[in-house]
């Protein structure tokens, strides 16, 4: 029915002649922040897989990970922004802070928020058994 409307809709805006040219028209919804949350983990999870190849033990505070999802969190653009949060806020702090400081395997680093709301990257930290990653099993409705 959605799919009708919105075919109704394009033909208002484009000729027959590019519209005859499309195989399929595929209607999204946006994206909520529970499911921005949810593939917020997967994608920590990759991150936590590369870091523990290296021999690297990678915790996250839940702050921390809020803040990703805040920043990378926007309906219009699905999960887009998302990534590039990610890449900004994990992979290049941790990139930077390894650049100034090699990391050495079993090194242990924590990911966090200070009170200014900047990330900071705390290096040889102990791992706190609430803060390491945990898969979250979420159901989503579709």
């Amino acid at each position: 029915k959605l799919k009708g409307l919105v075919f109704d809709e394009l033909k208002n805006f484009f000729k027959p002649e590019f519209l005859n040219r499309l195989d399929e028209v595929i209607v999204f919804k946006s994206l909520t922040k529970p499911e921005v949350t949810l593939i917020a983990e997967l994608e920590f999870k990759k991150t936590f897989s590369r870091t523990v190849e290296r021999g690297i033990h990678l915790s996250m505070t839940f702050k921390f990970k809020q803040k990703v999802v805040d920043e990378g969190f926007n309906p219009a653009y699905g999960a887009r922004p998302l990534r590039r949060a990610i890449m900004r806020l994990v992979e290049d702090e941790l990139a930077e802070s390894f650049l100034k400081d090699p990391t050495r395997e079993g090194e242990y680093i924590m990911m966090d928020v200070n009170e200014d709301g900047n990330v900071i990257v705390l290096r040889d930290q102990p791992v706190q058994a609430e803060e390491t990653f945990k898969v979250v099993e979420t159901t989503v409705a579709a």
